[in-house]
This record gives C-alpha cells, structure tokens and sequence, in this order.
C-alpha cells in the first residue's frame, strides 16, 4: 500500500497568477502534439504548410476546451450545471469530459478541412497520431489533483488518497496514464510506420478510437464511478457506456478501410 504523495496542485506561483499542474498539462500537451506533427508531415513528406497545421493545432485546442466542458456538462452533471448556468463558465474548477472533447476536436477537424480545403482523414490521423500524448499528461494532473481516483482495492498497489477516505484505492489515474498515454502512443506510432498504414486514410483514426474505447472501458473496472452518477445500467459506469460506441464504431471503419486497400 502507498501514501498518496501530496504534490501542490499548483505547478507555478506568481502570487496574483498561479498555474495548477493541469493548466500546465494542457499547454505542454498541445504545443508538444504540434511539434511532432510538424516533424510527422516532414518525415512522410506530406505537403501541408505549417500555418495550416498551426491554424489546426488552434482549432483543436478550442474544440478540446469546449467541447470537453460542454461534455461534461451534458454527460456527468446537466441537472446541476443548467440550475446554476454561470457555473458553466468556471472551468477552474474542473469538470472535463475526454468524450466531449473528443466530439470537440472532431468540429475543429472538419472545420479546418473544409477552410484549408485538405482532406479531413489527413488532418484526423495526424491528431490521433499525437493524441495520447495529451492524455498522458492529463491524467498525470489528475493524479496530482488527487481527482478520478479509482475503487477501494485490497491490493498492494493500493494507495490513501486525501478525499478517498481511509481505504487504499486503485491509482486509475496511473493506470490510465500508461495504458491511454504511452501504450496507445506506441500502438499508433507503430501503426504509423507500418507498410502503407499511412495511405489508408482514416485507418490511423479508426484504430485510435477502437484501442482507447477498448483501454478506457476496461481500466473503469478500476475507477470509482461519478458519485451523482453512480453505476447506470447493466452496473456499467458513464465512462463505459460513452467508450462501447467507440469500440463499435473503430473496429468497424478498422475493417472497413483495410478491405478497401486491399482490393
């Protein structure tokens, strides 16, 4: 068992300014993704200019923030959030929905498709591509936070977290990190380099909606379930029945897609 480590939330201190490890995740996060993207369309001698990857960097970066408030919003808390609608705007603090997110970056996605006229699959499997990166980051800040923590565990792997109560619970966050951050990472660099994998647009995409879908679903059995929400059906958690879509829907274009190459 483990003691939490009780990191300070808040990463820098300026006095009247203070930036929370989260901020920070975010920030590190996106200009990161950005650089590995310009390094990816540099290696695979893709013909897009860096303005249009910056002006996709942007959007997405915007589809994340409202997309993933909105998400949370709608998903985990709508009662709450449509009596007291200022609270909306407090995103300090907290409250982020990766899925609303998601639905986020797929707005910005297309709207930068349609504006820089390249083709959506292009500017999607490029995003997948450097996603986890984020989510690694994210869930690290989570972990700091003391937030999302997992179920009450008798394992050794068990940690006390200061609003867990007096019970080791599972480190999710942790589990999280690893398995949507660095092995999704190298599942879809791995996808990246493989013959022609490129060239099926949208294959890139697919895969990373199916593997996370697959890591998120599993990895709930860990975590402890929204308390306003709870389990909702068949004892599945919000988060498993947002993910069961994903799974359909990647395995499905996965399929879909290889055929097509193939004939």
């Amino acid at each position: 068992m483990f003691q939490f480590p009780n990191i300070n939330p808040i990463a820098i201190d300026f006095g009247l300014i203070k930036i929370s490890w989260y901020a920070l995740s975010y920030v590190v996060g996106i200009l990161s993704s950005w650089y590995l993207i310009l390094k990816i369309i540099k290696i695979k001698k893709i013909k897009i200019s860096n303005q249009i990857i910056s002006d996709l960097i942007s959007n997405c970066m915007i589809g994340i923030i409202l997309g993933g408030r909105l998400g949370y919003v709608i998903f985990y808390n709508p009662e709450y959030y449509f009596n007291n609608l200022i609270e909306i705007f407090k995103i300090w603090n907290g409250g982020m929905s990766f899925h609303g997110g998601f639905i986020g970056v797929i707005l910005a996605i297309i709207y930068s498709s349609k504006k820089s006229k390249i083709p959506i699959m292009i500017f999607s499997d490029l995003i997948s591509i450097v996603s986890p990166i984020g989510l690694f980051l994210g869930r690290i800040a989570n972990f700091i936070n003391g937030e999302l923590f997992g179920r009450v565990t008798n394992n050794n792997f068990g940690m006390i977290f200061p609003n867990g109560g007096k019970l080791p619970r599972h480190p999710s966050q942790l589990y999280e990190a690893f398995f949507e951050g660095i092995v999704l990472f190298f599942i879809m660099v791995f996808l990246m380099n493989k013959s022609k994998n490129f060239e099926k647009q949208g294959f890139l995409t697919a895969s990373f909606i199916f593997f996370y879908g697959i890591f998120r679903f599993f990895i709930e059995y860990f975590r402890e379930p929204d308390g306003h929400i709870g389990f909702i059906y068949l004892n599945f958690t919000m988060g498993q029945i947002l993910s069961l879509p994903m799974i359909v829907s990647g395995l499905y274009f996965m399929i879909i897609i290889n055929k097509k190459m193939n004939y």
